[in-house]
């Protein structure tokens, strides 16, 4: 048993990360901002997870939730690739700079482990070739990516400087439950949640472009796989090796619900990567993890779970 930190816990992968950390028994400590509404989930509710709130840009919030904590998870951001590009000076100074200062924190309080989740679906921006390995080379088309790919050579530096162990995962394009059906991603929620309200569900572009759709459960299982990881390798991909275009999802999502799906097509963003499919041969063999949840099986466990809040 550890005593483990999430920060963005209240967050979409973070909610199912501290479900599944505090059914393992760890000491569970979440971190988000202030007001944020908790997750309806068991742990939170029986009051087995310790809930701090703060803002990630105070030295001294960060350094307090900290404390005590052995394993932290970076989950928190406050853009999207899309939000990044319309300001990255604010990207910077929100995300990247109260980062260092998070991993200094880290060194200072003795933290073992820092794991980090970063963005398989923006660092490498136009591939050369699918699917993408850990090597091919990174060039984000947005600041979104850039900052995670900086948060990476940051947690390099720290190690080579103060032997603060990390890992990395460059998680795809996540989706299940617990995902935002209002927000500015996850076209599976929000595809889906606009397919039952019948209304138009919005593509940007053609719908042409391959997404690595992967459920939840199976990033979470990839998450705490890193916990007891001993092994030299720090960065790995997270997906499902699969791609499926959004014209391939909005008709999986007609064949789940048995009726058409209302269609809106406007231009594409110069954000969108045509292709994004991740090679996960990697963590298949040094963390012994691999996809387990068929899309459609994932697909049909989000349907159920947005049918039963919004009841």
């Amino acid at each position: 048993m550890m005593r483990c930190l999430i920060l963005g816990g209240g967050g979409f992968i973070g909610t199912n990360l501290c479900e599944a950390l505090a059914q393992a028994e760890h000491e569970v400590r979440v971190f988000d901002r202030p007001n944020l509404k908790r997750p309806d989930i068991p742990s939170v509710a029986s009051g087995r997870v310790e809930w701090q709130e703060g803002d990630f840009g105070n030295v001294d919030d960060v350094a307090k939730a900290i404390t005590g904590c052995e394993v932290v998870f970076d989950l928190i951001g406050t853009t999207t690739p899309k939000t990044s590009n319309d300001n990255p000076a604010y990207d910077v100074e929100s995300n990247l700079l109260p980062t260092v200062r998070m991993l200094d924190a880290a060194k200072q309080n003795s933290v073992r482990k820092v794991i980090f989740v970063s963005s398989g679906g923006t660092v490498y921006g136009v591939p050369r070739t699918t699917p993408i390995a850990e090597t091919h080379e990174t060039n984000p088309l947005c600041s979104y990516g850039i900052i995670k790919l900086a948060t990476e050579k940051y947690l390099q530096l720290f190690h080579h400087l103060h032997g603060l162990e990390y890992t990395v995962l460059r998680v795809s394009n996540p989706y299940g439950e617990h995902q935002r059906v209002a927000a500015a991603q996850g076209a599976v929620a929000v595809f889906l949640n606009r397919a039952i309200m019948q209304q138009p569900v919005e593509i940007w572009g053609d719908g042409s472009v391959v997404r690595d759709f992967i459920y939840v459960g199976d990033v979470v299982r990839a998450l705490m796989t890193c916990v007891s990881y001993q092994g030299d390798q720090r960065v790995f991909n997270v997906g499902s090796g699969v791609g499926l275009s959004l014209n391939d999802l909005l008709a999986a999502i007609e064949r789940l619900l048995g009726r058409p799906v209302q269609r809106a097509y406007l231009a594409r963003r110069p954000v969108d990567v045509p292709v994004n499919i991740l090679d996960t041969s990697l963590a298949a063999r040094e963390l012994g993890w691999r996809p387990e949840t068929e899309f459609g099986e994932g697909l049909r466990r989000t349907l159920g779970w947005i049918q039963r809040v919004r009841k």
